[in-house]
């Protein structure tokens, strides 16, 4: 229980913190009765988010409501702080792509093929370039649908032929194969019975 006391009160100490504890970190852990120490973990970064900075706005192209294979373009921007932008999806803890501000305070994502599991609602946020470790808030948010392209009318019937014909092709493949190796057989069965004529003794016929 001691252990897990500690990182409680080093959690609540690192939320309260000010900037000058804006890193990364990783844990390390040693046991008591050995002097070797665990490899450090994977870092995890402590970004703290500024309420001072406005969240980004943003916008979503074609529109909200699109079919699959569909490019979708979602930009940001803010009042050019010089910073980098996050795109972020509800319920995904990682943002999902960043990129440096173009210019103007403005970045553009694309959504390259989009299929339904691109479905969701989508937020920016940014990053001054002074500060790595700090975050505006999330900003307003869009909502994309991606809705599956429909089959080109006939497309079942098609595929319903060519599954027939399919079966119909290995029928007629197996039954050549069996009629081949059926008269294989029979010719050698022929030519067993000639062999074995040609080498019986003369019949002696008395008159």
């Amino acid at each position: 229980m001691a252990p897990m006391a500690v990182n409680l009160i080093l959690g609540w100490w690192l939320v309260a913190a000010s900037r000058a504890q804006q890193r990364r970190y990783r844990c390390q852990y040693q046991v008591s009765w050995s002097e070797e120490a665990s490899e450090k973990s994977d870092p995890v970064e402590l970004v703290l988010t500024d309420l001072r900075y406005p969240p980004s706005s943003i916008s979503l192209h074609p529109e909200q409501h699109v079919g699959t294979g569909t490019n979708v373009t979602i930009r940001c921007w803010n009042k050019d702080y010089g910073s980098t932008f996050l795109l972020h999806k509800d319920g995904s803890s990682d943002p999902l792509k960043h990129q440096n501000s173009s210019g103007g305070g403005t970045a553009t994502f694309t959504l390259f093929g989009v299929t339904p599991a691109d479905s969701g609602t989508y937020r920016c946020s940014y990053r001054p370039w002074r500060y790595a470790f700090l975050s505006s808030p999330l900003g307003d948010s869009v909502m994309l649908e991606v809705t599956p392209t429909p089959a080109p009318p006939g497309t079942e019937e098609q595929s319903r032929a060519n599954v027939v014909m399919a079966l119909v092709r290995g029928f007629v493949a197996a039954l050549v194969f069996g009629l081949g190796v059926f008269f294989v057989i029979d010719a050698r069965s022929l030519w067993i019975r000639r062999d074995d004529n040609c080498g019986a003794p003369p019949v002696t016929v008395s008159v």
